[in-house]
């Protein structure tokens, strides 16, 4: 038997969590009016993968071992924070890269290499694992069974694809796309800042 008082308690922690924009919010809007549709989507779908591996963490217990083990969380939040800052840099170095006007086909691998970024942008996300081990797991039993389980992991998956979907599917629009590219230069030197900034955040928290 499904607790539904338990799923609905992690789906109102967790759509909060996810609208609240941070690293992957950056990322997927920045994917999303400079590359391609399917890109941005393939970018998606690693973040939303990610989301339910921290999700099945928490529910399994990772903040009782971050609680055990403070090294250890301290280490992924040091990696974390400088995987972000690195990328936000590369963003601002590239962002008088030359770009063509007219938005051209995805280059062979670039699905592969979009879901990649997602995935570890958000695998390297101090925000994601700061949310899931300690506001996620707070809100989620101590024990559920299988059907609860699932049914908590179906909440991560519809609520991830449906808000970072929208992000993708709206800011790929060929004329926000087109606006993108005019103003290249400028919105990766603020998305690349974004980012940068977070990364600095965490590690000074």
């Amino acid at each position: 038997m499904i607790d539904g008082s338990a799923v609905l308690g992690v789906f109102s922690v967790y759509i909060a969590g996810v609208v609240i924009p941070g690293p992957n919010f950056v990322a997927v809007a920045h994917k999303a009016a400079s590359a391609t549709r399917i890109e941005a989507l393939a970018m998606v779908a690693g973040i939303v993968l990610v989301n339910l591996f921290w999700a099945s963490c928490a529910i399994l217990g990772v903040g009782i071992v971050f609680a055990a083990f403070p090294w250890l969380a301290l280490a992924v939040k040091i990696a974390g924070a400088a995987y972000l800052i690195w990328f936000g840099g590369r963003l601002i170095a590239n962002a008088s890269a030359s770009q063509s006007t007219q938005r051209v086909q995805a280059p062979a691998g670039g699905f592969r290499q979009a879901f990649a970024q997602g995935f570890a942008t958000n695998i390297a996300n101090p925000k994601s694992m700061a949310f899931f081990a300690a506001v996620f797991s707070s809100a989620a039993p101590p024990h559920v069974n299988v059907g609860t389980f699932t049914a908590m992991l179906g909440v991560v998956f519809v609520v991830a694809s449906s808000w970072y979907g929208f992000v993708a599917l709206t800011l790929s629009h060929t004329l926000i796309a087109s606006a993108y590219r005019r103003a290249k230069a400028w919105i990766d030197r603020v998305c690349g800042g974004l980012i940068v900034a977070l990364g600095v955040r965490q590690l000074i928290r």
